[in-house]
């Protein structure tokens, strides 16, 4: 069985949030799907291990942000491989309660969707909640992100606890040696750099600033690793 069949799946690029008493949490999801329309019912996967995933579970409330192709990586970092038990993911972050409490983001967020649980299926690792729509709207007009944009495009990488999670046995190697964030995973490939974070393509990573961080999780450059 080859495994890399599953890549030609498609997702989006979500913030998946929820609320237990007076705290706020979210994280990073790609499969948001709407299962029907009357009445209008979507469904979250979650990982059972995450902060989100206890949040969800005991208010029985959750809010999807629909985020742009623009949304830089750094952002998604902060959500996808941080932990709401460590960090305080909502902090200089533009976002508003929903009309169940669930924290709606408005950075980088096209549209938005909250919903009340009506259902939740364990799935092993996994829980399938679905929901009913209780609001939405369009915040801007653009272009959705895709889970593949974000890989090919944005080079970005794929935390363990996601359900299209796939260890890969061999990495490819270019002329200048690449080096792998021991954190996220991210890859750095000197023939393309980083120009968001300021780094020409064609640079060597030992000739990075050492003030240099991952533009996924923000780790340090120390915890790179040449592969």
């Amino acid at each position: 069985m080859n495994p890399k069949a599953l890549y030609s799946l498609t997702y989006g690029l979500f913030v998946v949030s929820s609320c237990k008493a007076d705290r706020i949490n979210g994280q990073i999801a790609n499969t948001v799907i709407q299962v029907c329309s009357e009445p209008q019912i979507i469904e979250v996967v979650i990982n059972r291990s995450n902060l989100t995933h206890e949040y969800i579970s005991s208010s029985k409330v959750f809010a999807v942000s629909i985020l742009s192709q623009e949304t830089p990586l750094n952002f998604i970092g902060g959500f996808g491989f941080k932990s709401g038990r460590e960090v305080e993911k909502f902090a200089g972050v533009n976002y508003k309660p929903g009309q169940l409490g669930a924290p709606i983001v408005l950075d980088h967020t096209l549209a938005y969707l909250e919903a009340r649980v009506i259902n939740r299926i364990d799935v092993y690792t996994h829980s399938i909640f679905v929901g009913e729509l209780v609001d939405a709207d369009v915040i801007k007009e653009g272009e959705p992100i895709t889970y593949a944009y974000y890989q090919q495009v944005k080079r970005g990488t794929t935390p363990r606890s996601a359900p299209s999670y796939i260890a890969d046995k061999k990495e490819e190697k270019t002329k200048m040696d690449q080096y792998k964030c021991n954190v996220c995973g991210y890859i750095y490939d000197p023939e393309k750099g980083d120009p968001d974070g300021g780094i020409k393509p064609g640079t060597k990573f030992e000739d990075i600033p050492d003030d240099w961080t991952c533009p996924v999780c923000g780790a340090e450059k120390n915890q790179f690793t040449r592969i």
